[in-house]
């Protein structure tokens, strides 16, 4: 009876619910390489879109003016917190819906499993690395591309907060929300369906350089954000080497929000301006 209940449980028992390996979990995506790709870039201007027509409803129902409105969509930092907030959950919950409820899959096989202790480990130890490579590409390019431009500003809608509040929602806009919705959407559905096609360096290429063409708009009016493109191409790398390494999400969406939690440390809370 003990070897029955025994037998009976391992039956039962799905590793792909706990910690698959990433080949395993690729092998079990549903659809193809080419609508992988076609579908975030889809979702990624969708969502945007979606944010911006929604962002709009307060402004007309208080029916401000046009300068009046612009200048909230631009300098509010609660507008920006909504945008994003919006733009983010509407990607979340995109990705949900095919996975899950269209496929009927598992968000495991997009690396989506349980988080472990291991995963926190893996992702302060890629610290070092991925600023150590960073700085190497920087300089490897600037030697080959002498106009390369590395001071250029990054334009990240926040250049007006004042107070706690607005400090939080700048955080959770910053660190909190982009690594768990770009790391879902980029390192889990983006490469897992490139890898279904495609051997380990060429998918790993390829959804790096889509990670860092969607950078390069950060420039705003200025113009494309090379440094910025470059800066996420080298962290893509490294964050899928924590996707293949751990087989899940969670080692790249904590070294994702260590990164982003550097930046808004020198940007907003060491700063002087």
């Amino acid at each position: 009876m003990k070897k029955a209940s025994k037998a009976k449980s391992k039956a039962l028992y799905n590793p792909v619910d706990e910690q698959p390996a990433p080949s395993a979990s690729i092998a079990r995506v549903p659809w193809s390489p080419l609508f992988g790709a076609v579908f975030v870039v889809g979702v990624f201007y969708i969502s945007q879109i979606v944010a911006g027509l929604l962002i709009t409803i307060y402004p007309e129902a208080k029916m401000w003016s046009a300068a009046r409105t612009n200048d909230w969509l631009t300098n509010s930092v609660v507008a920006q917190f909504l945008y994003i907030l919006m733009a983010e959950a509407f990607t979340i919950e995109a990705v949900y819906y095919y996975v899950v409820k269209r496929c009927h899959a598992k968000l495991s096989i997009i690396g989506l499993r349980k988080p472990r202790w291991g995963d926190i480990i893996y992702a302060l130890a890629a610290v070092i690395p991925y600023y150590a490579l960073y700085l190497l590409m920087v300089g490897v390019v600037s030697h080959f591309v002498p106009g390369f431009d590395v001071n250029e500003k990054q334009q990240i809608g926040f250049d007006n907060v004042y107070g706690g509040a607005q400090l939080t929602m700048t955080f959770i806009s910053l660190v909190v929300l982009p690594p768990i919705a770009e790391e879902i959407m980029v390192r889990g559905f983006l490469y897992s369906s490139l890898r279904k096609g495609m051997s380990l360096v060429p998918a790993a290429l390829l959804t790096s350089l889509i990670f860092a063409a969607a950078h390069l708009a950060e420039g705003g009016a200025a113009g494309p954000l090379y440094i910025a493109a470059l800066d996420t191409f080298v962290l893509s790398l490294v964050l899928i080497y924590l996707r293949e390494k751990t087989g899940g999400l969670w080692a790249s969406i904590y070294l994702h929000a260590i990164k982003n939690g550097v930046a808004f440390i020198a940007l907003f809370i060491l700063s002087t301006r």
